[in-house]
């Protein structure tokens, strides 16, 4: 896997999330991007791969709780999942960062394109104007705004040419996801113009990393809006945050090709972000082929009930 100075020089920690508003008959809705039909969760997550894949982005919001209202904060996001789940609302996934921005939450939601991208709006908003009416709707996204110090959403390209050990097909997927815990991202920022070259040394590493990282995905995907322009997205997914010690770094990896990856990046990288989170069953409503792979995790029950008090004799 790669280290920051692997993937460019500076390497500040960062996260965070966003909304989406229209406006209807002079009010301005907000309406959540949300992710997942698979994930994953940014770089990472759904559906077949590689040349069998068609192509797919990853719909991503990122919030920043504010202090003191993050019970608040999943307070409200917990009855969003109970309402999308029950009225056949939108799918996503729910991440927190531990390294990194801290009180910062991913939101994920795989798209085929800008049109589903509308589509999952329009289901998440159905769902809870189902549920809770207009009105409703309306006072629970204004309390979620309450909570939040800054959002922000992306749409991500998925870049299944330059994945490295990428799931063979959507069950594959599923199970990867499935039993995924954590994951770490490398964010990428390349210098104007150079793109294209971060890219090739992408694909050149690929194959490497295939064969040294042996069944260890290493999936990209590439911004397309809400970021700066040339920014790639390196995620793996894991089980363990120990899992992260049995990946061989990128000079390992590289061997005697090292230095000259070295060289290409300093002239092609501007900077590197590396996050590492866990993902929060309780705040996702994740498709049921993911739930498949481990119920307990992805649909946790809720708390017993506080025992009542004894009356004092």
């Amino acid at each position: 896997m790669y280290t920051e100075q692997e993937l460019g020089r500076d390497s500040p920690w960062e996260s965070r999330f966003d909304h989406i508003y229209t406006k209807t008959e002079g009010i301005t809705f907000h309406m959540k991007n949300r992710f997942f039909a698979g994930l994953l969760l940014a770089g990472i997550l759904a559906a077949p791969i590689a040349a069998q894949m068609p192509e797919s982005y990853l719909d991503v919001d990122i919030a920043k709780v504010k202090m003191g209202k993050r019970s608040e904060f999943d307070s409200i996001n917990k009855r969003m999942v109970e309402i999308n789940r029950k009225n056949k609302g939108d799918n996503w996934l729910a991440y927190q960062v531990m390294y990194g921005e801290p009180n910062t939450i991913y939101f994920v939601s795989t798209r085929a394109g800008y049109g589903a991208a509308e589509q999952g709006m329009k289901a998440f908003e159905g769902a809870l104007t189902k549920a809770v009416g207009a009105a409703g709707m309306h006072k629970l996204l204004a309390d979620w705004d309450a909570t939040v110090e800054s959002e922000r959403a992306e749409l991500r390209r998925r870049r299944w040419d330059l994945s490295a050990s990428a799931p063979a097909d959507a069950a594959a997927y599923n199970q990867l996801v499935g039993q995924s815990r954590y994951l770490r991202t490398a964010i990428v920022h390349t210098r104007p113009g150079k793109a294209l070259d971060y890219e090739a040394q992408l694909r050149l590493n690929k194959s490497a990393q295939e064969r040294v990282n042996f069944g260890v995905a290493s999936l990209v995907s590439q911004g397309l809006a809400g970021q700066q322009a040339g920014v790639f997205y390196i995620t793996t997914l894991v089980k363990s945050l120990g899992d992260l010690d049995n990946i061989k770094p990128l000079q390992e990896v590289l061997g005697s090709s090292y230095a000259s990856y070295q060289k290409a990046v300093a002239e092609s990288v501007a900077n590197t972000e590396i996050i590492i989170a866990r993902f929060l069953p309780e705040l996702s409503n994740p498709p049921e082929e993911v739930v498949a792979v481990d119920a307990k995790f992805w649909r946790p029950a809720p708390p017993p009930p506080p025992k009542p008090a004894e009356a004092k004799k």
